[in-house]
């Protein structure tokens, strides 16, 4: 499955914002809170279609009971926000192969 983070959010509501126009540091303490697994990724790695900006490692929120993810979103000018959206175990796998901390 081909996955546009850029275009899913334009195009569907099956999505949650946990947190909007905040600074990195404190969707990346949301995100360790609130998500059951973490992946921690390099900044610039591509996630579900976008480069993730931030301050490495940055963390990823995995729920696979939920089949969610929770992804920091930076958009410049805007700020950062905690986004939790659906995606399939394929999706899931390719974000826990990029896990720095192994």
């Amino acid at each position: 499955m081909s996955f546009c983070l850029d275009t899913y959010l334009q195009q569907s509501d099956n999505y949650e914002i946990l947190a909007s126009q905040a600074g990195f540091k404190d969707c990346a303490r949301l995100i360790r809170f609130k998500a059951p697994e973490i992946v921690y990724v390099n900044a610039g790695e591509e996630i579900l279609g976008s480069r993730v900006i931030g301050i490495t490692p940055i963390p990823i929120g995995v729920d696979s009971k939920k089949g969610t993810v929770l992804i920091p979103y930076t958009k410049p000018c805007y700020g950062t926000a905690v986004v939790e959206l659906p995606v399939d175990m394929a999706e899931i796998e390719k974000i826990r192969t990029l896990n720095i901390n192994r």
